[in-house]
């Protein structure tokens, strides 16, 4: 049985008071209603404050122990979460009075810039909001004005941006997601350069978002300079996917990092060349490689696929032999280690949120507002990442052993 509401006499008293002074007929009518007492009760507040700051109430001259006195008031309106309420500011003559319960300059006494922001990291866009808050709130917010509200956002984007990065990353996954951005008039595809890392604690974060031209190696030889310059000396396993010149640009800042190419990448570009007919022969001979338990039978796997499959596909066959090197690195590795670094599923899984929220934005008009949104969802996202891999006390371990040399005791405090 649904709980009924208990009201006390008294409480029911004034809200039937309420209702036979104001006759509501429907919600809107109750939400104006609460904005009128809203308005009142605020006016009564700053009317006490002044009562305080002259110490004498009005009208109560004979209490009065000051020089100064009342001057008047100053039109205002703010904006609430039952929607704009005008008030009345009172003035003293010497200008001092400074009001506690609304603030010189504030406009805002409600917590709608939150939930522009909390809306606006979800995806929507500034005339969707605009449009919610008037139909909600009954607060009239152009969509101009909700930009400059999240434009607020962007020194603290760019603060975090570069803010110093932990000195060791056990693991940092590394990506890049595409979006239509405006530049010099005409509508360009630019990367969003993506890296996330998993620090020594097991705990993961996002290391930041760059925006740049079209995916190169080359730049992203300026996203490891900086995730360097910011303070991280050392990663002991960078997971990427295939991007040609990836490895080389990777070896010439962290030289000690293996390097593991992404194997679900891998296997989409291998099956590409391969014919719909031969596919479930191929996976399950390729199933022989990259899920053989050892080093050595996923190379006997791998003799075996190209022995079948060689004069066929050989396109498949060599893209397996010729990154070999960094697709095997994985094997080494037991079991729970081997499961976190072999596939770069939990960038894609952050990407893929981002492309959710942004998929009511065809096109960007800036490389700021793209940034801008990512942050907010970056946010909205990482406020969930909370814990860690269930195995990392092993995957530590692990860690611990085959990078000894690497592992100083203080980087595990």
């Amino acid at each position: 049985m649904a709980r009924q509401r208990k009201l006390t006499p008294e409480r029911k008293a004034l809200i039937q008071s309420l209702l036979s002074h104001y006759k509501p007929e429907d919600a809107q009518d109750v939400q104006a209603m609460l904005r009128d007492l809203l308005g009142d009760t605020i006016q009564q507040m700053l009317e006490a404050e002044m009562d305080d700051h002259l110490g004498y109430s009005k009208y109560d001259y004979k209490n009065k122990h000051t020089d100064d006195s009342r001057n008047g008031y100053s039109p205002k309106t703010v904006t609430s979460s039952a929607g704009d309420i005008p008030i009345d500011v009172p003035r003293d003559r010497k200008g001092d009075f400074e009001p506690q319960s609304v603030k010189k300059n504030q406009t805002d006494i409600s917590n709608i810039e939150d939930q522009v922001l909390s809306m606006y990291a979800k995806g929507m866009t500034t005339r969707d909001i605009s449009a919610h808050l008037q139909s909600i709130y009954g607060v009239d917010a152009s969509a101009e004005m909700i930009s400059r509200m999240t434009d607020r956002i962007l020194p603290i984007a760019k603060e975090w941006q570069n803010r110093p990065l932990a000195k060791k990353y056990a693991v940092v996954f590394m990506d890049a997601v595409h979006f239509n951005v405006r530049q010099d008039g005409r509508t360009v595809k630019k990367a969003v350069y993506v890296a996330i890392g998993t620090r020594l604690d097991g705990h993961r974060e996002v290391l930041g978002l760059w925006v740049g031209g079209n995916e190169s190696a080359k730049y992203w030889v300026g996203v490891l300079n900086e995730i360097r310059n910011r303070g991280t000396e050392d990663i002991f396993i960078i997971s990427v996917d295939g991007l040609t010149g990836f490895a080389d640009a990777i070896s010439a800042v962290y030289p000690k990092a293996e390097i593991q190419r992404c194997i679900v990448h891998q296997i989409r570009y291998t099956t590409k060349f391969v014919s719909y007919k031969d596919i479930k022969a191929f996976m399950n001979d390729l199933k022989g490689v990259y899920q053989a338990p050892t080093l050595e039978q996923a190379e006997e796997g791998l003799d075996r696929l190209e022995e079948k499959w060689g004069s066929k596909y050989p396109s498949s066959v060599a893209s397996w032999r010729n990154n070999w090197p960094q697709l095997s690195a994985y094997f080494k590795y037991p079991y729970e280690l081997r499961r976190m670094i072999y596939t770069t599923n939990q960038i894609e899984n952050y990407n893929r949120q981002l492309r959710k929220v942004t998929k009511t934005r065809t096109i960007f008009p800036s490389d700021d507002a793209l940034l801008k949104l990512l942050y907010l969802a970056t946010m909205d996202i990482t406020e969930k990442w909370t814990g860690r891999d269930r195995d990392w006390s092993k995957i530590l371990s692990q860690l611990c052993i085959y990078f000894e040399e690497r592992i100083e005791p203080g980087d595990l405090e």
